[in-house]
């Protein structure tokens, strides 16, 4: 009788028995590669349960769990990673040694990117468009840098677009763009603020709503230190986890903010927004493109981080 052991390693538990049926091994690596079990099915040719029944047979084989079921797709977990680290190159020859598959015919395996939600969303997305329409394949995740870099260093994602630089040698990391925050209200709202800010300093803002993606205040309370001097003394009347929504917010007249200028560049161009400070040295944070150190055995990957890196010099 197998016994499972909730303290073995990683590596020991993505060792397939030697018996282990090869449709198993290959249907998990299509799960992998695309990131689902309907999308592995229609690949395969196979039923959805009969995907799913297959890889609770190879995760019984195991004892791991090898994918955290998502509402949408599924995510591998570090004992997958490893296992189709070991699998990948032994499978795809044996496809392409029988005529069942080669790299001129095969369905490329996803990049797997993430970071913050608004860089992706504004910049990095609409960047990648031509890569997209040339076949790359893309699974985005959105979030904090972080519990990202984390999730990175366990093979969850190919690169990671980070607003700090990961410590240590475990991970690869070059700049990519530089942001400048600003601080900004709408018009009607402003007009009250300005005089009095340059006359009083921040003291100014006292009574007007604060609004922030985050109750820490990080970017705000850097922006105080920076330009001011001194330290934030306020607490935010909004706090939403993206800064669109703040964004929104401000520009309906809601209150004030520090945003990226990237963010609201538009707003300022059309007057949806004005500036409450101009400083002559502004606050900077530079984003770095963040990944495993070595050449991945996915090309694509190669072509997302080089387009990344030739976009942003735009940005």
């Amino acid at each position: 009788m197998r016994h499972s052991d909730p303290h073995g390693s990683a590596e020991a538990a993505a060792a397939p028995p030697a018996q282990s049926d090869l449709n198993l091994l290959r249907t998990f690596l299509t799960v992998y590669r695309s990131g689902s079990f309907t999308a592995a099915a229609q690949l395969l040719g196979l039923s959805q349960p009969t995907v799913t029944t297959q890889i609770r047979s190879l995760e019984r084989h195991t004892g791991r769990e090898l994918f955290e079921r998502l509402p949408r797709g599924v995510a591998p977990t570090a004992v997958a990673d490893e296992l189709a680290a070991r699998i990948a190159a032994p499978l795809d020859a044996l496809a392409e040694a029988t005529g069942h598959g080669s790299p001129g015919r095969a369905r490329p395996r996803p990049v797997h990117l993430a970071g913050p939600a608004e860089l992706l969303s504004t910049r990095a997305l609409p960047a990648l468009a031509p890569l997209v329409a040339q076949g790359t394949r893309l699974r985005v995740t959105m979030g904090l840098t972080d519990p990202l870099l984390d999730e990175l260093r366990t093979g969850r994602h190919d690169l990671v677009i980070a607003t700090t630089r990961p410590r240590g040698r475990a991970l690869s990391a070059v700049p990519l763009t530089d942001e400048e925050f600003v601080l900004v209200a709408a018009p009607a709202l402003a007009d009250g603020i300005r005089g009095r800010l340059a006359a009083d300093g921040p003291g100014a803002l006292h009574g007007v709503p604060l609004l922030t993606y985050a109750e820490d205040l990080p970017i705000v309370r850097r922006y105080w230190r920076h330009v001011f001097g001194r330290r934030l003394n306020c607490h935010a009347a909004v706090s939403a986890p993206d800064l669109r929504a703040v964004l929104a917010l401000v520009v309906a007249g809601a209150g004030f903010s520090v945003l990226p200028r990237y963010l609201c560049a538009g707003e300022l161009a059309r007057g949806a927004l004005v500036l409450l400070d101009e400083p002559e040295d502004a606050p900077i944070n530079t984003s770095f493109l963040v990944q495993r150190p070595g050449a991945s055995d996915n090309p694509h990957v190669a072509l997302v981080r080089d387009r990344l890196l030739e976009a942003a010099r735009a940005w």
